[in-house]
């Protein structure tokens, strides 16, 4: 049974309706019961805090507009880590994190917390949200992915409170928190051209970051590594580079897709690999989805093998945008663990 200062503590906290004492408390006594092995109370005494937890407080009118919830969107993950064609050194980093929230329990008993800050850097197009989705799928526990649109105020200050209540949300429940464009919100401090709001929430942002528990697993994604805060690399446990697929990879993916077509396409993957050029997965995954819509549409009357060489002569006639900073991507961002 838990100690009786501890039930005490929880009584005051709740008369006196302080949330955080109230969850230090049960925090408290939840640990004490996982190290009697009494886990069924444990996890009855975690799920009942949690219900608290999502429960609003009293707020005022001029508050009540605007929850934690509104800045987030919830999906129900999919995607397998199985599925995904990362490199070795991706994949495996990535069920370790797995194992570990798994086994978090054995972790805590040797007074440790598994892993749960990833950040994830690279091209878009190359499964940095697959990554995110599949680890909430493997956890079972939900995605959330931020909302800047609803999270971002124009008044002083508005974006900090926005950003606390999407935080104590998060905090509910077990899940990935996944933040999608970083570079967006955690800009670098030091960048002369940012306002002094941007730089306070970036501290905050930080802030909270740190104090999320470990069973809130934060994965955040870049396409422009080196316009982050110097101070975030170092928030992230797991910081993993995911660049453009290499040739063998992209044709192991697109073997994947030729699979699920009703006819052969008529060239090999690796063929096809070769032709379609140094491209992300996701730009692969759009050329064979217009094969099958022109298939479809054509009633099957057409061969696939016809429709993938007209595709294929497109392609090639195709006009790539430049880079519209060039010089900025050539700049040596903080190195990849």
């Amino acid at each position: 049974m838990a100690r009786s200062d501890l039930i005490l503590s929880i009584v005051r906290a709740s008369a006196a309706g302080d949330r955080k004492a109230l969850r230090a408390s049960v925090e408290a006594i939840v640990a004490e019961e996982r190290s009697k092995n009494h886990h069924i109370l444990a996890d009855r005494l975690q799920r009942a805090m949690n219900s608290v937890s999502v429960a609003p407080p009293a707020v005022s009118s001029h508050s009540a507009g605007q929850s934690g919830k509104d800045s987030i969107l919830e999906t129900v993950p999919r995607q397998r880590i199985d599925d995904l064609i990362l490199s070795l050194p991706v994949g495996e980093q990535i069920k370790q994190l797995v194992e570990e929230q798994h086994r978090a329990d054995l972790l805590r008993s040797y007074g440790m917390q598994p892993r749960h800050r990833v950040l994830l850097s690279g091209p878009p197009g190359n499964g940095k949200t697959s990554v995110a989705e599949a680890i909430a799928e493997a956890l079972a526990v939900q995605f959330f992915t931020v909302r800047y649109d609803a999270l971002v105020g124009s008044f002083l200050g508005e974006t900090n409170t926005r950003l606390a209540k999407l935080f104590d949300y998060a905090r509910t429940v077990p899940c990935v928190l996944f933040f999608d464009e970083f570079d967006s919100i955690g800009k670098e401090r030091g960048d002369i051209h940012e306002t002094g709001e941007i730089k306070r929430v970036v501290s905050f942002l930080l802030m909270q970051i740190d104090q999320l528990p470990s069973y809130v697993v934060t994965v955040a994604a870049t396409n422009h590594a080196e316009l982050l805060d110097r101070a975030v690399w170092r928030r992230f446990q797991l910081r993993l580079s995911m660049p453009q697929p290499s040739a063998e990879a992209l044709a192991v993916y697109l073997d994947r897709q030729l699979a699920q077509w009703p006819e052969p396409a008529g060239l090999t993957a690796d063929l096809l690999a070769k032709k379609l050029g140094p491209v992300s997965f996701a730009e692969a995954l759009e050329f064979c989805q217009t094969v099958r819509r022109r298939h479809i549409l054509s009633s099957n009357n057409r061969e696939l093998k016809a429709i993938v060489r007209e595709q294929l002569d497109l392609w090639a006639a195709r006009v790539i945008p430049k880079v519209a900073d060039a010089a900025r991507s050539r700049e040596a961002a903080p190195p990849l663990k």
